[in-house]
């Protein structure tokens, strides 16, 4: 079985041993010598216990049992082991009782229904994304009184304060998230953050200075950081493959609401007593409440049983899965499954240095690089400039400083209503084809924005400067918005995982601080026209990056993923590239053969 395009992996189910061999040409030149208009895509075992016979994969798992103090379920896992290798065949499996079989049925034709653990889970991933977007997006009115209470007209220091929690996500807070999550636990780090997020924005509504707001507002960024790290994670380690898109991407559609409620915060305090600077600080300290909420929620929820696997104590996430599963069987065969396919990462590992492991290990470094370009994607399609200054742009375009702020709130409200479909369509479309949908259309509308200033008339700028930014926002809400966290939060291998997405949000996060801080000025230097139309063709470029490079991860596994991007980024860019050639073809009439395209994943 390939594992990354340097090794092959085999397992021996009797002893749990696994050896790792060299095998670096056969990924590497899978499609030397073919015709230009032929490619073989290699074709990948998705199941890894494919290659056990029934009854190794049945003693391997009652072994596993035995050895973690599952002794009274032996039974069970060794229905689970089949289950695991041949579940898309359980009506010609003997073994299986008819719970088994209904269970696994319900799987696949009521994918939807769960336990109430899972949604509970998602319930805080839900609350936790709505802390962050107020966080985000409350600032966006309130700086518009704060800069004038404190006397800030300088562009780069009032895009400073503006960006200092982002400067703290990229420097220190994602970073902090391996050493918390190994120590804390998911649950653990999301209530300890949370306990952050609530003091500093109380720290904010009471500042006395623009540097004590600002350094309010970097402490801030240490909660923000941690938690847009850790709760794409929790979420997507405890969610069943056929909706672990759809559940982990409520952390993006959630954010979205809290920005929606940022700004609703905006329009309900921007009257009170805004002669003595009252509203802003109103604005800035009501995001105290949703943390609060959150703690309170997240210890009602189980741990992620990935977690307990990866501290070895399964027994513990065997518990955690019967209530997340909520069928024995499923539990029995998620944990077995889980089990295997870790044995096997760990003769991935090279060593103990994670980030050279990140970029040596060709599977860990296309996991990477997909994750990196999403996430810098999200800041330089130029949704920030938009969620951080929107009212800066309104009062730019003419109108008063509450219309702005009135503006702003028909993006939030945007922004989170085309969210919500999708969380259907992640699973059924899949990422890639969600984002080569909605970048041309997000470029075009940053353009199109950019070039409204040009307009004399000041109603019609204004009316076409809104509608362009509301039909970006239409545009971004079911794409680039809520892909980036999810498809890093399933992308890396579990040894890896928290710095690999440590690494991928800092990524966004250090973007976002540029962004911020640099916007101001680039609206003074290149006008609006400049500033919008660059961000409309990072759109493009982005568009063509990603068809070129992004692999598809819908309906995996966390543990398939594995193979998923065991195929190297050239022969994927290749692939891509000939069924593009094949379709402007076959629109003239000539045909291009492509031979095993089934076989890749990442089709759109």
């Amino acid at each position: 079985m390939i594992l990354g395009d340097t090794r092959t992996v085999e397992v021996t189910p009797q002893d749990s041993r696994t050896t790792v061999t060299s095998n670096s040409s056969e990924m590497e030149n899978i499609d030397e010598g073919q015709s230009d208009n032929v490619i073989k895509i290699p074709k990948i075992e998705e199941n890894i216990l494919k290659q056990f016979t029934r009854e190794e994969a049945m003693n391997d798992a009652e072994n596993f049992a035995i050895e973690h103090g599952l002794v009274e379920h032996t039974s069970l896992f060794r229905r689970a082991a089949l289950a695991a290798r041949d579940g898309d065949k359980y009506e010609s499996i003997p073994e299986l009782t008819e719970e088994d079989r209904t269970a696994l049925f319900n799987e696949i034709h009521h994918r939807w229904k769960q336990p109430w653990a899972l949604y509970f889970i998602a319930a805080v991933n839900a609350m936790a994304a709505v802390v962050q977007g107020m966080d985000e997006t409350v600032v966006n009115g309130a700086q518009l009184y704060y800069f004038e209470e404190f006397g800030i007209t300088n562009s780069w220091l009032q895009g400073l304060i503006n960006a200092s929690p982002y400067l703290a996500c990229f420097t220190i807070s994602v970073w902090m998230t391996e050493p918390m999550n190994n120590f804390f636990g998911r649950r653990g780090t999301i209530f300890i953050m949370c306990i952050v997020a609530a003091v500093t924005s109380i720290w904010e509504a009471v500042s006395h200075s623009w540097v004590n707001l600002m350094i309010a507002r970097f402490f801030l960024g240490i909660s923000i950081g941690v938690k847009s790290t850790t709760v794409p994670i929790y979420t997507a380690e405890s969610s069943p493959p056929a909706i672990r898109g759809a559940l982990t991407m409520l952390w993006q559609t959630f954010t979205a609401f809290g920005i929606m409620l940022g700004y609703i915060m905006d329009v309900a305090f921007v009257n009170v007593r805004p002669d003595i600077y009252l509203n802003w600080r109103l604005m800035l300290g009501s995001t105290c409440v949703a943390p609060v909420v959150v703690c309170c929620m997240v210890w009602f929820g189980p741990e992620s049983p990935r977690w307990y696997m990866k501290k070895n104590r399964c027994s513990k996430a065997f518990q955690c899965l019967l209530r997340l599963r909520g069928v024995p069987l499923l539990a029995a065969r998620d944990l077995y499954y889980m089990h295997v396919n870790i044995r096997v990462e760990k003769n991935m590992k090279a060593g103990r240095n994670l980030m050279k492991e990140m970029f040596n290990i060709p599977r860990n470094r296309r996991a990477a690089q997909s994750s990196f370009l999403v996430m810098f994607m999200q800041q330089f399609c130029g949704v920030n400039i938009i969620m951080y200054y929107s009212s800066v742009i309104f009062v730019n375009a003419g109108v008063s400083a509450n219309t702005a702020i009135l503006a702003s709130l028909g993006a939030g409200i945007l922004n989170f209503l085309f969210a919500l479909p999708a969380v259907k369509i992640i699973d059924t479309w899949g990422r890639r084809p969600l984002l080569l949908w909605t970048f041309p259309i997000m470029s075009i509308c940053l353009f199109f924005t950019g070039f409204c200033f040009w307009i004399e008339s000041e109603s019609v700028r204004l009316g076409l400067v809104v509608l362009g930014i509301y039909l970006f926002m239409i545009a971004y809400s079911p794409g680039e918005g809520p892909v980036p966290f999810t498809y890093a939060a399933e992308a890396f291998p579990l040894y890896i995982r928290d710095f690999g997405m440590s690494a991928a949000v800092a990524i966004t996060w250090g973007f976002s601080f540029l962004l911020s801080v640099c916007w101001p000025s680039m609206l003074i230097t290149f006008k609006p026209q400049g500033a919008f139309s660059f961000y409309a063709a990072w759109c493009l470029i982005g568009w063509v990056a990603i068809f070129f490079i992004l692999p598809e991860t819908k309906g995996r596994t966390l543990e398939e993923l594995d193979q998923v991007f065991s195929i190297p980024t050239r022969t994927h860019a290749k692939y891509q590239l000939r069924m593009l050639r094949r379709r402007i073809g076959n629109l003239f009439g000539s045909k291009i053969e492509i031979q095993g395209e089934e076989t890749l994943s990442s089709v759109p």
